[in-house]
């Protein structure tokens, strides 16, 4: 595996650069990264679609362009387009809109509502639509074989097709039979799975500096074309069959969500029996079979992709005569963290009936305008049921809320938000709130709890402003 070969002029490891049937048996196949680039090389300049502009398909089209691949991002929504197409991104991420102006100042990135034009020019289409869960957990693909269903028509000479989104065990297979279904010709198209593993929030960092980048293919040489998007990447390049990589993702988001659960379960503990869970989860990360990573404790996991890719790794492993228990006492935990941190507030408090509650952050995440399964939208609805009213502010997500809760007080900063409040709650570490003077907080509000559901704040500063401090784990 040592030996380096030369494949169409790029140095890779043996096995890596046309992944055979042997290969393929055996599950994997690892291109050495530092070989690509102990040999530079002009690249061709590849024609790439991506078919979404979402996180993942924005995030991903705008780079490719601004490491100069033609890059046509398509989507359904005009007045999205004209958004991007005016330099400015339709979704909060930093430093999103520069590499988009970039793009379009180059001219390597532009935008299409026509995917049939642009597949006829195509080397490389990247599917990026949504996978939303359907009523029993598994991934939607209504979106995904919408695109397949209008690309086919299209096709002409060969393309590799991309599944980015997050998709079930056996896409594929089933792209590949709905286009032979199509009369599309088996050599006209490879069918690759290439998961994505950006956080929103920093999507942009992510893309430029993955940990690794995996690549899943069922036929010799379908790797190729990626492999040349993507041998200026520092990281591993680990080359698999296609059903492999579709469980790859859900297996790597439904493990980090566990490690999530498990600390806050242990939070649960240490609340009771007087230890803290910052120094166990210290103590914990310390172990490098362990590490330290995702052993925060706080409300739970929320998003896009934790709550989705755990309940469908649950469904896949159902649909395998596999019940994952283990998945479902994780989600367990995570559904009750909420309510269990609010039932110590009620103690406190007495009763929330006539109570003025500040939420600080409804962003499910920092830096993201993402309110996805936001712990934010399950606390206003446990508070309002429980005859709180609430007033919140957000740098980022309060129109989303907006659209869901209008009722609620909005807020345009965080001290105006605290305003009177028995009770103040942090929900997001959003930087301007952890900056916060606790001085300043105390003597705005009419109450003297501060209930920090991230661990943002240090408690002996809660303390010295005269406020009451209560946390997770605590």
């Amino acid at each position: 595996m040592d030996r380096k070969v030369t494949l169409d002029g790029v140095p890779v490891l043996r096995g890596a650069g046309v992944v055979n049937a042997e290969v393929l048996a055996s599950g994997q196949a690892l291109v050495d990264q530092s070989a690509l680039r102990a040999n530079p090389r002009e690249a061709r300049i590849l024609n790439v679609v991506v078919v979404g502009t979402g996180y993942v398909g924005l995030v991903t089209g705008a780079i490719l362009a601004d490491q100069g691949s033609h890059v046509v991002c398509i989507d359904t929504d005009p007045e999205k387009l004209e958004t991007i197409n005016a330099g400015k991104s339709p979704i909060y991420e930093p430093g999103l809109e520069r590499v988009i102006q970039n793009g379009l100042r180059t001219g390597r990135l532009t935008t299409s509502l026509h995917l049939n034009e642009a597949v006829a020019e195509a080397d490389v289409v990247y599917i990026a639509v949504g996978t939303p869960p359907s009523a029993d957990g598994t991934p939607d693909l209504t979106y995904v074989l919408q695109v397949v269903h209008q690309l086919a028509p299209a096709i002409r000479k060969h393309i590799t097709l991309v599944t980015k989104s997050t998709v079930p065990v056996g896409t594929g297979e089933l792209i590949e039979n709905t286009l032979h279904q199509l009369g599309v010709e088996s050599d006209l198209v490879d069918v690759v799975s290439n998961p994505e593993f950006l956080r929103e929030g920093s999507a942009v960092h992510d893309t430029l500096n993955p940990d690794r980048i995996v690549i899943g293919v069922n036929r010799p040489g379908a790797e190729l074309k990626l492999l040349e998007l993507y041998g200026r990447y520092g990281c591993p390049i680990l080359v698999t069959n296609r059903t492999s990589a579709e469980l790859i993702k859900y297996a790597s988001n439904s493990f980090l969500a566990v490690k999530i659960s498990f600390i806050n379960a242990i939070s649960r503990i240490c609340e009771e029996c007087g230890a803290d869970v910052a120094d166990v989860s210290k103590g914990m990360g310390l172990d490098s079979r362990i590490g330290k990573q995702f052993l925060q404790a706080g409300l739970g996991w929320g998003g896009s992709c934790f709550p989705k890719d755990v309940q469908g790794l649950t469904k896949v492993g159902q649909t395998m005569g596999y019940d994952f228990e283990l998945l479902k006492a994780a989600e367990k935990v995570n559904n009750e963290q909420v309510a269990h941190f609010l039932d110590r507030l009620r103690m406190e408090l007495g009763s929330f009936d006539g109570k003025k509650i500040a939420i600080l952050g409804l962003a499910f995440k920092p830096n993201t305008d993402d309110i996805r399964d936001a712990k934010s939208l399950e606390m206003i609805a446990l508070l309002q049921s429980m005859g709180a009213s609430i007033q919140t502010y957000d740098p980022v997500a309060i129109d989303h809320v907006r659209k869901i809760h209008p009722e609620l007080d909005f807020r345009d900063s965080a001290l105006h938000a605290v305003e009177g409040a028995d009770a103040t709650i942090l929900v997001t570490e959003w930087d301007e709130f952890t900056g916060l003077d606790l001085d300043e907080v105390a003597r705005r509000m009419a109450g003297d709890l501060l209930f920090d559901g991230r661990r943002a704040f240090r408690s002996e500063d809660a303390k010295k402003a005269g406020l009451r401090y209560y946390t997770v784990g605590v």
